[in-house]
């Protein structure tokens, strides 16, 4: 895999597996999972996560697992799992051995439950859950003890095995932990860790009734897989009581230390599941891997690469406290690999007709140019010059002033690693319109100035005969609000960007692209980068996604309006 070498980071977490390293905990071994819940498609926010862990364990000479937190069917889909396999192989990583399912050990985590039972620590309750609710207090308030808390051993097993069995309805019943209702943590107050659930499993088909709830069966699992220490983010520091009390009660091979991060928000991103799905459901975004989506696989399709996602993360640090990182960081670490990596290609989105008068007919020459003009490895390419060209519409005024540095009548300009040329002549439609410039080439200026006069402006073309013609999909922020999910009296679809898409017919493309491939960035010069779309179009019809423009627009229009 490209991407960047880092040494090894001093976080906090980094702290903590170094001394335990020292002190020979564990055996002086790490061992680190990603747990996702396969219930949609991953975000920036997990790649940090990704990241977090797989590289936690490559620097410590440890493994990380790959373990589906399948506990949750009803959600949960064969294509979510294969997209995140994808993702995670996408950026860089492998996990050991094979990919492991929570659903592997509902048989280990049911006999845990059982033995829980038996021990007294666990019960039958049979409140419905707006009478749990009621027992179960406020922040303020200790909860009261369920009717049903004192039932003995004997019963609480049969009624177990019973739910097991799909004797009871959904809701009827529900297995809970005997801990304590007055604790001020609320996790704690004899929280579910079973409940009835007559819905086929992805992986374990009509084999189960009953399912584990993530408290229960996250820790358990770590347990049974051998996790030394257990990645998560912040809003899991209060269920770490319960992830230890399970572990303290059961007789288990292992117990993993969990420790907490601050997840990563980014401005100008919703990042929910909830509401990418909405996104998805609503039809708002063409799926969860629309190049406007904050997931991996949109981004990938965008154009992003795994080396900028990883710098990105790694750049962000790893810190205890909530923040929210600025999305120009992002695109700043994408801008800074695609303009050291990306090839250069010339692509015209508004085409302007331009006849070179004095160029021979049927004359074709092969110019040459670089594929990256700051690294010669990269070789070069082969750029057609014949008498008609396209050049930009943006590109040409009749009259202008000064500051103007393209393309004017009867003024000169070159063509970038081509000719200087003069507009002569426009022509115009009916309605006004200039629809073709009549231009003419000096042949002594390949490569060189015109002797005795200075030609400051650059501008790009393609040969009219031997470009591509494609579609360009011009994309931008979904949002056009740093917060689009913190508004209380506005849902969060008010702030979508109306121009975070703008598809452009007919542009026009030098020839190299047609061995353009999905996922290979090109800087598009003096436009942007983009790249061939991996899920749309054909040979015949090229789609090109813009990945990202070459400068911060956002942060220029931010300054307009201050």
């Amino acid at each position: 895999m490209d991407h960047q070498e880092t040494t090894r980071p001093n976080n906090f977490i980094q702290q903590i597996i170094s001394e335990d390293l020292k002190n020979n905990k564990n055996n002086g071994q790490v061992h680190t999972r990603f747990p996702p819940e396969p219930n949609g498609f991953l975000h920036i926010g997990h790649a940090k996560s990704i990241c977090l862990n797989f590289t936690l364990a490559e620097q410590n000479s440890g493994v990380c697992n790959l373990r589906f937190d399948d506990t949750n069917p009803e959600k949960e889909s064969q294509e979510f799992i294969d997209a995140i396999q994808e993702d995670i192989r996408w950026l860089g990583f492998q996990w050991e051995g094979e990919v492991r399912y929570t659903s592997s050990y509902f048989q280990a985590l049911y006999d845990y439950a059982v033995e829980l039972i038996q021990k007294g620590k666990a019960y039958v309750c049979s409140l419905n859950a707006e009478q749990a609710r009621e027992y179960r207090g406020t922040l303020t308030e200790p909860g009261k003890n369920s009717p049903y808390r004192e039932r003995s051993v004997e019963e609480n097993l049969d009624l177990f095995e019973r739910m097991r069995r799909g004797e009871f309805a959904e809701g009827e019943h529900a297995l809970r932990a005997k801990i304590d209702m007055a604790s001020p943590n609320m996790n704690m107050r004899d929280p579910i860790i079973y409940r009835i659930r007559k819905v086929d499993h992805h992986q374990t088909g009509d084999e189960w009734c009953v399912y584990p709830m993530y408290d229960f069966a996250h820790g358990l699992s770590d347990a049974i897989e051998g996790i030394t220490h257990s990645i998560c983010t912040l809003e899991f520091e209060d269920h770490r009581p319960l992830y230890d009390w399970f572990l303290d009660q059961l007789d288990v091979p292992c117990h993993p230390q969990q420790i907490e991060f601050a997840r990563l928000n980014v401005n100008y991103t919703v990042t929910s599941k909830r509401k990418l799905k909405q996104l998805v459901d609503e039809q708002v975004v063409d799926g969860w891997d629309d190049p406007r989506m904050p997931t991996i696989a949109g981004m990938r399709r965008r154009g992003f690469t795994p080396r900028a996602i990883r710098n990105f993360c790694e750049a962000t640090g790893v810190t205890k406290s909530e923040g929210v990182v600025d999305v120009g960081m992002l695109e700043h670490a994408l801008r800074d690999d695609l303009n050291k990596h990306a090839p250069r290609a010339m692509g015209v989105l508004h085409p302007l007709k331009v006849v070179i008068t004095n160029y021979p007919e049927d004359q074709v020459e092969q110019l040459t140019a670089p594929v990256h003009p700051q690294d010669e490895s990269m070789g070069t390419r082969t750029l057609p010059f014949a008498r008609e060209l396209f050049i930009d519409v943006e590109d040409f005024k009749e009259q202008a002033n000064k500051k103007f540095k393209r393309l004017v009548l009867g003024k000169e300009v070159r063509l970038r690693n081509a000719y200087v040329i003069r507009c002569d002549d426009v022509i115009k439609n009916q309605a006004g319109e200039i629809i073709e410039l009549r231009c003419s080439y000096d042949p002594e200026t390949l490569g060189k100035d015109p002797e005795g006069r200075k030609v400051k402006g650059v501008i790009h073309w393609v040969s009219a005969e031997h470009s591509l013609s494609a579609e360009v999909r011009l994309y931008d922020r979904l949002f056009d609000e740093a917060s689009p999910d913190s508004n209380k009296e506005r849902d969060f679809k008010a702030f979508l960007n109306k121009s975070s898409l703008q598809v452009l017919a007919e542009c026009r493309l030098e020839a190299s692209l047609a061995e353009a491939k999905p996922g290979q960035a090109y800087q598009f010069e003096r436009e942007g980068y983009f790249c061939l779309d991996s899920k749309e179009g054909s040979k015949d019809h090229l789609v090109f996604n813009r990945t990202i423009t070459l400068r911060d627009t956002w942060a220029k229009i931010a300054n307009e309006a201050g």
